[in-house]
C-alpha cells in the first residue's frame, strides 16, 4: 500500500498533537443523521414548550414559569452546545477557534448548572404546593418566581463563564491543554468542586425534598380519604400529586442521565486521565439527551402540551387569537 495511506492526519498542520480520525463517508452520514435528529428534537421540542406556556394564558402559573426556564436552558443547550459538539464528534476536530471553544464550554457548564438549579427551584415549588397548600399562592407569586429564576441564571452564568474564561478549570495543568480539541478539561480540584456544587449537592437536596413530599402527600391522601364532603380538597390533592409525579420523573431522568458523566468527571483526574475520550464523550451525550427527553416527558404526562402541539401543528394559532383557549379543566 501507498505510504500516504497510513500517514496520520492532523486537525491542524502546525499542531501535530491532535490526530484527526477520518471516518468513512457512510459512517459520517449516519452519525450526522442520528445526532441531527437528536438536536432537532431537542431544539424544536423545548421551543414548543416555551412558546406554548408563554402564549396560552391558562398556562401562566409559577410552576410553568419554572418549566419555561428549564425548557429555555434545554433549548439553548441543543442549539449552542449539542449542534457544534455534534460537528466536533463526527469530524473529531474543533475548527471554530479558541474564543468560540471557550463560549461553547462556558455555555455547556452554565446550561447544565442552570438545569439543575431550575430543577431545584421546581422542587421548592412542589414542596410549598404540597406541604403548605394554603400558603402556596401567597408565597410562590410570579414576582418571587422571576427573582428565583434570575438568581439561578446569574449563578449559572458566573460558574460557567467564570470558570472557563479565567481558566480555573485548568489551573496547574495548562500543559495538558491542546488546540484542535474543545473538551472540558479539569484539574482534580476543579472537577471535584464544580461537580459537587453543580450536581451532587443539588441532587441530594432534591432527592431529600421529594422523599419528604412523598411521605407528606401520602399522609394527606389518607386523611382526605377518611373524611367526607371533601371533594374539592381531594381534587386539589390529586392535581398536586400528578404535578409532583411529573417533576419527579423529570428530576429522575436528569439525575440518571448526568450521573455517569459527573462520576467520571470526578474520578478521571485522579486516575491520570486514563478514561478513554470516546467514553467521556458518550457520557456527555447521555447527559445532553436529557434535554431531548424533557419535552417527551411533558407530552406523556401533560394533556395541555399535547393539545398545544396539535394547535401549533395545525396552524390554528396563526389564523386567530387562541391565547385564552382552555387547554385543560381544573
Amino acid at each position: 500500500p501507498s505510504p500516504n495511506r497510513w500517514s496520520p492526519v492532523f486537525c491542524f498542520e502546525k499542531n501535530i498533537s491532535c490526530v484527526k480520525t477520518v471516518y468513512p463517508l457512510p459512517i459520517r452520514v449516519i452519525l450526522y443523521m442520528v445526532f441531527g435528529v437528536i438536536v432537532i428534537v431537542t431544539v424544536c421540542g423545548n421551543l414548543l414548550v416555551t412558546v406554548s406556556i408563554i402564549y396560552f394564558k391558562q398556562l401562566h402559573t409559577p410552576t410553568n414559569y419554572l418549566l419555561v426556564s428549564l425548557a429555555v436552558s434545554d433549548f439553548l443547550l441543543g442549539f449552542l452546545v449539542m449542534l457544534p459538539d455534534m460537528i466536533q464528534l463526527v469530524e473529531t476536530c474543533w475548527y471554530f477557534g479558541d474564543i468560540l471553544c471557550k463560549v461553547h464550554l462556558s455555555s455547556a457548564v452554565m446550561l447544565c448548572t442552570a438545569s439543575i438549579i431550575n430543577l431545584s427551584l421546581i422542587s421548592i415549588d412542589r414542596y410549598n404546593a404540597v406541604i403548605h397548600p394554603l400558603l402556596y399562592r401567597r408565597k410562590m407569586t410570579g414576582h418571587v418566581v422571576f427573582l428565583l429564576i434570575f438568581f439561578g441564571w446569574s449563578v449559572s452564568g458566573v460558574v460557567g463563564f467564570g470558570m472557563i474564561f479565567f481558566r480555573l478549570n485548568i489551573l496547574g495543568i495548562e500543559d495538558f491543554y491542546n488546540e484542535g480539541r474543545c473538551v472540558l478539561f479539569q484539574s482534580g480540584m476543579s472537577s471535584t468542586v464544580s461537580s459537587v456544587l453543580s450536581f451532587y449537592i443539588p441532587g441530594i437536596i432534591m432527592i431529600s425534598v421529594y422523599v419528604k413530599i412523598f411521605f407528606v402527600a401520602k399522609r394527606q391522601f389518607l386523611n382526605i380519604q377518611n373524611t367526607t364532603c371533601m371533594t374539592s380538597a381531594r381534587d386539589s390533592n390529586k392535581k398536586q400529586t400528578k404535578a409532583t409525579k411529573t417533576v419527579v420523573v423529570i428530576m429522575g431522568a436528569f439525575l440518571l442521565c448526568w450521573a455517569p458523566f459527573f462520576l467520571c468527571n470526578v474520578i478521571n483526574p485522579f486516575i491520570s486521565y486514563s478514561t478513554p475520550a470516546p467514553l467521556i464523550q458518550t457520557f456527555g451525550w447521555v447527559g445532553f439527551i436529557n434535554s431531548t427527553l424533557n419535552p417527551l416527558i411533558y407530552a406523556f404526562f401533560y394533556t395541555w402540551f399535547r393539545k398545544a402541539f396539535r394547535l401549533f401543528a395545525s396552524g390554528k394559532v396563526f389564523k386567530e387569537d387562541m391565547s385564552n383557549i382552555t387547554l385543560f379543566t381544573e
